[in-house]
């Protein structure tokens, strides 16, 4: 009885160590953040005339947005880290899981137009590996301003088809201002809400001599975004309503498995979905279903984070990127939603983590030809009260809606 004793004792501690751990990374400010991205890695630091609002980026993480603050130093840390991952030095060519807001892709991941699947390999966890250019690859700055970052890079692909594509990357990060997100908004938020925005301007060419066609393979501009988890936080799909028989179902929840009831409800304009970090889950919106904005709440630190991206209208060709050789590889999702957890029962998450991920149309490009996606990114921090106008305008639901809905 005693061994038992100490057993149990022992595991409640191993608990609530993690519980702690779990909540601390959750909470950190982003000066901790930003000394530890600089401890293993150098950092352009966007910031406004205040220093209240500040976006950390990291060029040898391939240009990607690692974290924001609306409160200066000692304010919240918007983005999820992975601390364990970067301090490792290590790299992982299936997948450096740096973490970051707002990191670049291109899809699509699965099918027979893969540029994760070399041919003729099997689509599994063994031969999935992200492209170096977007895994291992440093961006080097082209400029850099007080509230502004160029990247460009060339890179080369070749799909599981054995298409080869030139590719030059430019990708812009901004400091998004008051012009931008105070104006359109009015009377909807009070001086009281702390908030930083910041838009990501992500543009692929065609660099090489042959055109990109539908029938060897195109490719996306693909965007996600990490933010720590917590039991609080509920994402929110806004979506166009309408009959199944011409805009076909409304949710995805297909990707790892049907999603259970109590994490993912459909309302009568939006979609909630846990972000939680305690089950693994993915959902999608194909572009018929999706509107441009999609965002999260996060009840337990007061949190509303919003995302706006370009969703150009009448283009329905979307990267389809199920594993799997497919009979519709066009008929894909615009926007995305993951929620990590174990991938197997008893084991640990990679994070935990949420994501808010878009992705541009599949164009075909002649050499020479360009395409472009934009993904911002805004937080907002107050009361459910300063909030709640907020949410209700811009994701069609109240705060108290999008807290109770899954509970």
């Amino acid at each position: 009885m005693k061994n038992l004793a100490l057993v149990i004792l022992g595991c409640a501690i191993v608990m609530l160590a993690c519980q702690s751990s779990k909540k601390e990374n959750q909470n950190m400010t982003f000066s901790d953040d930003l000394a530890f991205l600089q401890k293993h890695t150098d950092v352009v630091l966007l910031t406004d005339a205040s220093g209240q609002r500040q976006v950390a980026i990291c060029p040898a993480y391939q240009g990607r947005v690692m974290t924001s603050t609306a409160a200066g130093s000692s304010g919240r840390s918007f983005g999820w880290i992975n601390r364990e991952f970067i301090a490792s030095g290590k790299n992982n060519p299936h997948l450096n899981a740096f973490g970051g807001e707002d990191r670049f892709w291109l899809g699509p991941e699965g099918g027979q137009f893969s540029i994760f699947f070399k041919k003729d390999t099997p689509f599994d966890l063994d031969n999935w590996f992200t492209p170096p250019s977007l895994n291992e690859e440093r961006w080097d700055a082209a400029m850099v301003a007080e509230t502004r970052v160029d990247f460009q890079k060339k890179i080369e692909l070749v799909n599981y088809s054995g298409t080869a594509f030139d590719i030059q990357l430019q990708r812009t990060v901004r400091l998004l201002g008051d012009e931008e997100v105070i104006a359109p908004l009015k009377n909807l938020i009070s001086d009281e809400v702390s908030w930083v925005g910041f838009a990501s301007e992500n543009r692929i060419t065609n660099t090489g001599s042959k055109a990109w066609t539908k029938a060897s393979g195109l490719l996306s501009i693909w965007i996600l975004g990490m933010f720590p988890p917590s039991d609080g936080t509920t994402i929110v799909l806004p979506y166009v309503a309408g009959p199944d028989s011409t805009l076909g179902p409304i949710v995805n929840d297909a990707y790892f498995g049907k999603v259970p009831d109590d994490r993912l409800k459909i309302g009568p304009k939006a979609i909630f979905f846990s972000g939680d970090g305690r089950y693994r889950s993915k959902i999608g919106l194909t572009p018929q279903r999706s509107k441009p904005i999609i965002g999260s709440y996060d009840s337990d630190n007061g949190v509303l984070t919003i995302v706006t991206f370009t969703l150009p209208q009448g283009l329905r060709d979307y990267v389809n990127s199920m594993w799997e050789l497919q009979e519709e590889p066009y008929r894909g999702d615009a926007v995305n939603s993951y929620n990590d957890g174990p991938a197997a029962p008893g084991g640990k998450p990679m994070g935990p983590f949420y994501e808010l991920e878009t992705s541009s149309p599949a164009i075909a490009l002649q050499p020479g030809q360009s395409l472009m996606h934009i993904h911002r990114t805004i937080h907002f921090h107050g009361t459910p009260e300063q909030l709640n106008p907020l949410a209700q305008s811009l994701l069609g639901a109240t705060v108290q809606e999008i807290s109770n809905t899954l509970r």
